[in-house]
């Protein structure tokens, strides 16, 4: 089986879909990338280039994937960063092709808007899309913190908040709802936490905050392909919710003792697989 993996391209560095096709590779997922942008690296940096992909190109891409015959082995879509709203629809038809092809097929969402610093940086519309049309949609939505609260048009700073957030994300009708990058204003024990949220129950792992010279760009995007396949494998949230956790500690880890921005997917990829958890979810609800 294999994950279609719609979002961003960075040349150089670690986002969209370069910091997701090498992390589900390792472990062992067949991935097939369908790129929404080609920048030279990404936009934080202040300065890039290359272009935001035209949709009908896109769709191109998609089309002569089904050309193929193989829709039937795809067991997930996967979509993040799209440059341009135009897009959206491509995702989504893509998404119901899969379904039509395999019915069991998951639709994972990373509803990629922002985040607390900078803030809101995707073009106009997106966030409407996201919310009105992407994330109901969806059979699992990862937002991080900032973007629950974009999604849910509300304050999502307490635990009690995030979980009430969570459940009206649920109610439009995914299944699970991954919250990530949380810090907890009540709760003061510097640790940053990953939330799972379903109707049957939620699961927080926390892990300390590792502080670095320039936070980096993709570990949502590492986060979300790395619970997709985690999710693929045991098929229960907080299982992959623990090995998710373990896998992005590791990786800003190793980013933290490169003393870089650009995260180090590839030198803690031994780690990604790692069986026995250091952190383990608690159930809160």
């Amino acid at each position: 089986m294999a994950i279609l993996s719609i979002q961003s391209h960075v040349a150089y560095g670690h986002v969209g879909n370069s910091a997701a096709v090498f992390p589900l590779q390792r472990l062992g997922q067949e991935v097939w990338p369908l790129h929404t942008v080609m920048f030279s690296n990404h936009p934080g940096y202040g300065a890039w280039s290359g272009p935001v992909l035209d949709a009908t190109d896109v769709r191109a891409v998609f089309d002569g994937i089904e050309a193929r015959g193989v829709l039937p082995e795809c067991a997930a879509v996967l979509s993040g960063y799209m440059g341009d709203v135009s897009l959206g629809a491509v995702v989504l038809d893509a998404v119901a092709r899969v379904r039509a092809a395999n019915r069991n097929a998951l639709y994972v969402c990373d509803p990629v808007m922002g985040d607390t610093v900078p803030g809101l940086y995707v073009r106009e519309g997106i966030p409407a899309f996201m919310r009105d049309h992407a994330v109901p949609a969806a059979d699992i939505v990862l937002p991080n913190q900032f973007e629950l609260e974009l999604l849910t048009d509300g304050p999502a700073k307490s635990l009690e908040q995030v979980l009430a957030a969570g459940d009206r994300v649920l109610a439009t009708g995914p299944g699970i709802v991954v919250v990530t990058s949380l810090r907890f204003e009540d709760r003061g024990n510097g640790d940053v936490g990953m939330l799972a949220i379903t109707a049957d129950g939620a699961w927080l792992a926390e892990t300390p905050f590792l502080t670095l010279p320039v936070a980096p760009n993709g570990a949502g995007d590492a986060t979300a392909a790395l619970f997709t396949a985690f999710f693929l494998e045991t098929r229960e949230p907080a299982a992959a919710l623990a090995r998710t956790t373990d896998a992005v500690f590791a990786i800003f880890e190793a980013t933290r003792a490169a003393g870089t921005r650009e995260l180090q997917i590839i030198a803690a990829q031994d780690e990604l697989s790692a069986l026995t958890p250091r952190f383990v979810p608690v159930k809160v609800r």
